[in-house]
């Protein structure tokens, strides 16, 4: 309205200033200056109602890529040998986020994949770990076991049982479902099943992941009764065989890996049947003593598998093709089961990420083709980073150390037993927490209730002595504490989902964890070398630049809704990051 009152006083001048006129004429420039003024009102609010009643050019295609132990750190370690086309493309054409974080513990694989995607913590989607007791059964939970489903293109049984009802909120992919009445296909990929279950969200249309015991790409009577014909067909190639039947030896010639250690190391676990932990790995060999197609998720090849599979399906599912937005989600899994294995300052960890560099390269160009650059928007993240192997750091004067779990719990039984006597108190230690036999408690309110304070406030005491515990925190501590409390606790309330957690949460020290052997590493507390991880946005509707600001990955599924102007996951406690979008 200010423009069209500045025009409008500029047609009055034009009209008015210096003219020597009649009464006559001034009656006429009077009629023209109404006219005009009328006309030009009309134009700009018929302007205004084009622009705001345009609508919103949405991507045609999302692609959300999880890297199964990624520390953002690895992207300035390699940054050297990777190529152009593959994370330099994302970093440099994207908007990178150099301080993400996660904001709870556990930070595991499930729980990781599920908070991307709802944009919530273990707290409210109550995915609080890859495995947890069950107190309702008193069996182990896993976080995407669905014993109502069967396999399907496969017949190993168990390995299709799977789907994502134990996750209690929408994800971003529901959400993108439910905004379009259905229309848009969501698809989940990836080698690990919790990998490709959970992103892929309540209502997807479909979900993949990998039988070790067949070598095939497999899916669950959940989302179809019959895998279609485009599976069965890229199952008939048998890729698997082809990688088995080689040598996995460096991309690059080894002397130029100078970005991490020796090839062998102490350090490092081993395969089946070999005797060291070094390059080449002769996988024909080494496939008779590691499960035969178990072997291929301890090869960057898996991630090769991976991305032909996403090939094959971008060409025949025609994601981006329609009206409506797509969404792919692709975790990457081989770099957490290789990891686990060597550690993070392995040559086998950078030659994978070398060579996943080249997957993204293929996988973008792929994009480029099928949907076209400048069409789709792709995420990368990862569920998770990782741990130093603690030996590695005690030989080098760094304090770290491992916890032996059953050894800890047989010391408590015989502590407990001083005060309840042939009572077992504690039923599991799972996820780092301790879960109480309640039934071994009087029913009596007073007593009852007395013994399980005595019975906390032992374990509580007992553990805060042990080398290499940080802190406890019990069950009322965690209930009564806020949400958006910061630090070591505020991470484990987030973590902490009242009906399915134990009583007593542990937090190691840094550098310490739960293990029976001095190879490989792990991951799951609350502490940065775990919690730092990559967030790089890329394509449609994002900025080119990066943010050393500290967000979290609770931050990315409602940037995501921002983007698709969809509303946010339905337990979403996140927050868009504004800084990135356009």
């Amino acid at each position: 309205m200010i423009m069209s009152r500045f025009i409008v006083q500029k047609i009055n001048d034009k009209f008015t200033c210096n003219l020597n006129v009649n009464s006559t004429q001034l009656i006429y420039f009077e009629i023209i200056q109404k006219t005009m003024r009328s006309t030009l009102l009309i134009f700009l609010i018929t302007v205004s109602v084009v622009v705001y009643s345009q609508p919103t050019e949405r991507p045609r295609l999302v692609v959300g890529i999880v890297v199964d132990q990624m520390r953002q750190e690895y992207l300035y370690r390699y940054w050297d040998k990777y190529s152009d086309q593959g994370f330099k493309r994302l970093v440099n054409g994207g908007f990178m986020l150099e301080n993400a974080h996660y904001n709870y513990a556990p930070t595991v694989t499930g729980p990781g994949h599920a908070s991307v995607y709802t944009g919530t913590t273990p707290a409210i989607h109550g995915i609080i770990e890859n495995n947890w007791f069950d107190k309702t059964t008193g069996r182990n939970a896993y976080c995407v076991q669905d014993d109502r489903q069967k396999t399907v293109g496969s017949s190993t049984e168990g390995v299709g049982k799977m789907s994502p009802h134990r996750m209690l909120t929408t994800t971003i992919s529901d959400e993108l479902k439910l905004a379009t009445q259905k229309r848009s296909k969501t698809i989940g990929v990836a080698f690990k099943d919790r990998g490709a279950i959970l992103p892929a969200g309540h209502m997807a249309d479909a979900a993949y992941w990998y039988d070790g015991s067949t070598g095939r790409f497999v899916t669950s009577s959940y989302y179809t009764e019959k895998l279609p014909a485009w599976v069965e067909k890229f199952n008939a190639q048998q890729l698997p065989e082809k990688y088995l039947s080689g040598v996995w030896n460096t991309l690059l010639p080894i002397n130029q890996y100078t970005e991490s250690g020796p090839d062998e190391t102490p350090y490092e676990g081993r395969l089946s049947g070999y005797t060291q932990s070094a390059f080449p790995y002769n996988l024909k060999e080494l496939r008779k003593t590691n499960g035969n197609f178990q072997l291929l998720s301890q090869t960057p090849f898996a991630n090769d598998y991976t991305t032909e599979f996403v090939m094959a399906l971008l060409d025949a599912e025609k994601l981006g093709g329609g009206k409506d937005t797509d969404f792919l989600a692709v975790s990457y899994s081989a770099p957490d089961i290789i990891g686990h294995r060597v550690g993070p300052n392995a040559i086998e960890l950078q030659d994978v990420y070398l060579r996943l560099d080249k997957n993204i390269a293929d996988m973008l160009s792929k994009l480029d083709a099928s949907v076209g650059a400048g069409n789709y928007v792709v995420f990368l993240t990862a569920d998770h980073a990782v741990a130093d192997v603690p030996q590695f750091l005690t030989d080098n004067k760094v304090p770290a150390g491992y916890i032996r779990v059953n050894q800890l719990l047989a010391e408590l039984k015989d502590v407990l037993n001083q005060y309840f006597p042939d009572r077992d108190i504690i039923r599991s230690f799972s996820g780092d927490q301790i879960f109480f036999n309640h039934e071994a408690f009087s029913t009596e309110p007073r007593t009852g209730g007395v013994d399980l304070m005595l019975a906390t406030e032992i374990v509580s005491n007992y553990l805060m002595q042990q080398n290499g515990i940080a802190n406890v925190f019990t069950r009322s501590q965690i209930r009564m504490g806020d949400f958006n409390e910061g630090g070591i606790k505020g991470a484990v309330i987030r973590g902490y989902h009242p009906k399915r957690s134990g009583d007593l949460a542990v937090v190691y020290e840094p550098g310490w964890f739960e293990s029976g052997r001095i190879q490989g590493t792990t991951h799951g507390s609350p502490y940065s070398y775990d919690t730092h991880v990559p967030i790089i946005f890329y394509g449609k509707g994002v900025k080119k630049g990066s943010s050393v600001q500290y967000y979290t990955i609770t931050d990315v599924a409602p940037t995501l809704s921002m983007l698709l102007k969809i509303k946010f996951p339905n337990g979403c406690t996140g927050q868009p990051i504004g800084e990135l979008l356009k």
